[in-house]
């Protein structure tokens, strides 16, 4: 299967929850690769990499997040695929 990439920008409170963490363990664990990060506006923000089954499970799963996180919305759109290796945490942006 091809690997496709998707940037996402999750809203609503889903910092200081461990969203973060969540999402780099979720992504690792359906064998994704990229990043997440929070924002400055106290959304969070993530590229994530790998088979579009993994990649569609996971956006599924991004709506609901860890159980403090109370999610508004993901906004995704298709990005060009990197190739990276990893999935991880990067500095606020």
């Amino acid at each position: 299967m091809p690997r496709i990439a998707r940037h996402l920008t999750i809203t609503g409170k889903v910092q200081g929850v461990w969203y973060r963490a969540w999402t780099v363990e979720t992504a690792r664990s359906l064998g994704l690769a990229g990043w997440v990060r929070n924002r400055t506006d106290g959304s969070v923000e993530a590229v994530v990499e790998g088979d579009e089954s993994a990649v569609d499970q996971f956006l599924a799963l991004a709506q609901h997040g860890p159980a403090a996180a109370r999610v508004a919305a993901v906004e995704t759109e298709d990005v060009p695929v990197q190739n990276m290796s990893d999935f991880q945490k990067r500095p606020t942006a």
